[in-house]
């Protein structure tokens, strides 16, 4: 241990993420094992009880989202950790977390897919479940870590979001983050949003501020009045989803808490940027190769850079509009099918070309491959 409290440890990816949640101060985790997320229960389990937490595996992903929304009520910071399938079964869980204003993280360490799919290979096929897998219009936050270290500081980043939003957040993680073994640097001087219970006073549970956001977190048995309901419901928690106005004026706060505070959790990393004429806008793992591959373009000359995104919703519309003002090609790898690229072409609005570099089967990209697509962009042909 440093002078600091700063400890370095070679740990995976998965540990980094228990490490980080626990820094974070969550003392709840309820979970199911699965695929290769299993690690971040068995730690759990054997940290959470350490520093007076409480692990529980449920017997499905179904009852484990549920207990850690009751866990949150009753006062804790609170989580759980899955993948693809897993996350599946929590959907109607999400919605509910985002309807009654539940802050809790969500873990996924994405693996290849549909259905059992490839459950040691990895993937980024669920960028769309954490953002749309649930009915109804409501906004999550979701961040990609890309390195074990990153597992760390964005597992305690989310749980600041969580706590700040009030929302369901996201890790989106993936099996090469989980499992690579890494150098990480944890404790020191960490910037963590502890929970603040508001007053009781007057209060009304589901009264928003100005910015929409609700004030502080309280808890069953500390004296407030509450009634959660996952139906729509007026201030006081009060049902109304028979009310057209107040239905409407509440699902229209819970989009626009994230949608107007963007430029709150907007997290990105400008690489070789201020004169790039082609850019690679990448996530999660296949970050790692994608900026090694900017590296070797510059060492030959071409103007290449990099936009690293590591909150990946809400999408940072303005920050991908600014870069097509001033690249003429954005590259775009993916190891799905091409489902972010959608939304970088969106917010292009044609005025850069856009190249999707999807990749599927569960092997990420070489370097090589992202130097070639950067390469047929200069010479004006397309990425195959």
């Amino acid at each position: 241990m440093s002078e600091d409290g700063r400890t370095v440890r070679i740990i995976q990816g998965n540990e980094a993420t228990v490490e980080g949640a626990i820094a974070a101060g969550c003392r709840f985790f309820a979970g199911y094992p699965i695929t290769p997320a299993s690690e971040i229960a068995e730690l759990m389990s054997r940290r959470l009880p350490r520093v007076g937490g409480t692990f529980l595996q449920m017997e499905d992903e179904i009852a484990s989202i549920n207990a850690v929304i009751g866990a949150t009520w009753g006062g804790a910071k609170a989580c759980t950790a899955s993948s693809g399938p897993g996350i599946s079964l929590m959907q109607e869980g999400v919605g509910y977390a985002a309807e009654t204003e539940t802050p809790c993280v969500i873990i996924n360490v994405m693996r290849g897919g549909p259905s059992t799919g490839q459950p040691t290979l990895s993937s980024q096929q669920d960028v769309y479940q954490a953002r749309y897998g649930g009915h109804g219009d409501f906004e999550i936050i979701a961040l990609a870590p890309s390195s074990a270290q990153e597992a760390y500081d964005l597992t305690i980043k989310a749980f600041n979001l969580a706590e700040e939003f009030r929302v369901p957040v996201y890790v989106l993680s993936d099996e090469i983050v989980g499992h690579t073994r890494e150098r990480v640097v944890m404790g020191g001087k960490l910037e963590v949003l502890e929970r603040v219970a508001p007053s009781k006073d007057g209060y009304k549970p589901f009264a928003a501020g100005p910015d929409g956001l609700l004030r502080g977190m309280p808890a069953f048995n500390d004296g407030y009045r509450l009634l959660v309901e996952g139906q729509h419901h007026d201030e006081r928690g009060i049902r109304a989803g028979d009310d057209i106005d107040k239905s409407a004026t509440l699902v229209q706060r819970l989009n626009d808490k994230v949608r107007q505070n963007i430029d709150r959790i907007v997290d990105i990393e400008r690489i070789d940027l201020d004169d790039a004429e082609v850019a690679i806008v990448c996530y999660g793992s296949t970050a790692r190769p994608a900026m090694e591959a900017v590296q070797t373009a510059r060492s030959k000359g071409i103007k290449a850079g990099a936009l690293r995104l590591r909150a990946i919703w809400p999408f940072p519309d303005a920050v991908l509009s600014e870069l097509a003002d001033h690249t003429k090609t954005l590259i775009v790898p993916e190891m799905n099918i091409g489902k972010l690229v959608l939304e970088v072409q969106r917010t292009a609005g044609g005025r850069a070309t856009v190249v999707g570099l999807p990749r599927l089967g569960g092997a990420l990209h070489t370097p090589e491959e992202i130097e070639s697509a950067i390469i047929d962009a200069v010479k004006g042909g397309k990425a195959q």
